[in-house]
């Protein structure tokens, strides 16, 4: 096998490891936390900046998910598909840092104390989700990191109150990534290639869909889940969908005027 293909592997099962050996305790409180909360028709809002966004995605809407989540995209900080000129990455990265972004984000929304929020920065340093960390404590919500404890443990802030946003988190769960995210290092080539992050946070994500959807069934609140038609037949795939849609509309009315 080749030295770059191993290297990347090795790094993976690596991850799972320490996500499985490391990491259920965490999971299993979050996945109960969020269990209570959708139950009780609250919220899980979640946020990621720049490729963060992807566990954002991950968790809803897609097959396999189920409402109860509110996936916070904002495409200012998350859009790259034109990478430069207008929208650019360069635009992108630097309104990720702006200070109180956030907090006009959830001026949109109705936050109520009783909801949950899912927050993924593998840096753990980029201002607008340490500020939408802030902004949910002050809201009284119960808030989960998913980040780098190897990339935190070395990360100065950028942030007028100096934290990083582990330091505001009720809980965090570690997607083990490397330093520096990517992990294989090629020779006579000076940069490391193949980034880890978005395996470890889509771990953690499923782990925690997984279970949520097994105690909300336990408690007799099975969720509508948005299924393939290879499991029902398409015409029972396409009424869960809108029956899923239906669902989440239902959750949101809330804040609908």
């Amino acid at each position: 096998m080749y030295n770059s293909y191993n290297q990347y592997l090795t790094t993976i099962k690596n991850v799972v490891s320490k996500i499985e050996n490391e990491g259920m305790d965490n999971i299993e409180l979050v996945a109960s936390k969020f269990a209570e909360c959708i139950a009780n028709d609250n919220l899980v809002h979640m946020y990621g900046s720049g490729h963060s966004r992807i566990g954002v995605e991950e968790m809803f809407p897609r097959y396999g998910s189920y409402p109860g989540y509110h996936p916070i995209v904002e495409l200012s900080t998350t859009f790259y598909q034109q990478v430069t000129g207008p929208n650019g990455i360069r635009q992108s990265m630097f309104i990720e840092n702006v200070e109180g972004l956030a907090n006009r984000i959830l001026d949109n929304f109705e936050i109520k104390k009783e909801d949950c929020f899912l927050l993924f920065t593998t840096s753990g340093t980029g201002n607008v989700v340490i500020d939408m960390a802030i902004e949910a404590k002050k809201r009284g919500c119960f808030v989960v990191v998913v980040s780098s404890l190897d990339n935190c443990d070395i990360a100065v802030s950028k942030h007028s109150t100096n934290q990083i946003v582990t330091d505001i988190a009720d809980v965090v769960l570690d997607n083990c990534a490397p330093i520096g995210d990517a992990c294989v290092k090629i020779d006579n080539l000076k940069y490391p290639v193949g980034p880890t992050s978005t395996i470890g946070n889509a771990i953690l994500v499923n782990l925690i869909k997984s279970r949520v959807a097994e105690l909300l069934t336990a408690a007799k609140k099975p969720p509508y889940v948005i299924t393939h038609a290879h499991f029902v037949g398409k015409e029972e795939s396409k009424e869960v969908f809108e029956n899923v849609l239906n669902d989440y509309d239902r959750r949101l009315k809330r804040w609908k005027r």
